[in-house]
């Protein structure tokens, strides 16, 4: 039998358990900004962390239109999607999900917010390889007793989101087998 090709390895050992596991710590980063996790269960090419690879293999299938940063946008990365996620790859400006550094993800006015009638339609920012160990930055909202700290790649960024709430884009930060998520309703102070 022969070994699958380098670039199409990975994704899930067990996927019926590992996608399980993937969405409920997902779910639970969404609903507590700032708290972060560890999400082991994806595996991927360089350069994406395990974290993230298991945020797209859970949550971006062919219905996903995904933008990739040139930070992750290699022929591996490409090949990979195609085979595990089907997720078509598109512009910054039509996508659902985009993934990348956060630098590369810049400028981040280009990602959709949603409208006044469908504010569901903005994109999720998978910011790959986050610094957790940045200063901290002060949330507050849903989620949150009282107030919570996260590092962030850029605090100001994250507050003009929020000012636009309940339009702007959400994100989900990982780096190695950790997550957290900052979704537009958390403001940053």
């Amino acid at each position: 039998m022969n070994a699958p090709l380098p670039r199409l390895s990975g994704g899930f050992a067990e996927p019926s358990r590992d996608s399980a596991h993937g969405f409920r710590a997902i779910l639970n980063a969404m609903a507590r900004p700032g708290t972060v996790l560890d999400l082991q269960a994806g595996h991927g090419p360089a350069p994406i962390s395990a974290a993230a690879a298991t945020v797209l293999l859970v949550l971006c299938d062919r219905t996903t239109p995904l933008h990739l940063a040139v930070s992750h946008d290699t022929p591996e990365m490409r090949d990979w999607i195609a085979f595990h996620c089907a997720a078509p790859l598109v512009a910054a400006e039509e996508a659902q999900f985009a993934l990348g550094d956060w630098s590369s993800l810049q400028p981040v006015v280009r990602f959709q917010i949603g409208t006044a009638e469908y504010p569901d339609r903005a994109a999720t920012l998978i910011v790959d390889h986050h610094d957790f160990q940045g200063p901290q930055s002060n949330l507050r909202g849903p989620g949150i007793r009282d107030t919570a700290g996260l590092a962030l790649p850029d605090p100001r960024a994250f507050a003009r989101n929020h000012a636009c709430f309940p339009l702007g884009w959400d994100a989900i930060l990982t780096s190695g087998n950790r997550v957290a998520a900052l979704p537009r309703s958390t403001g940053v102070f």
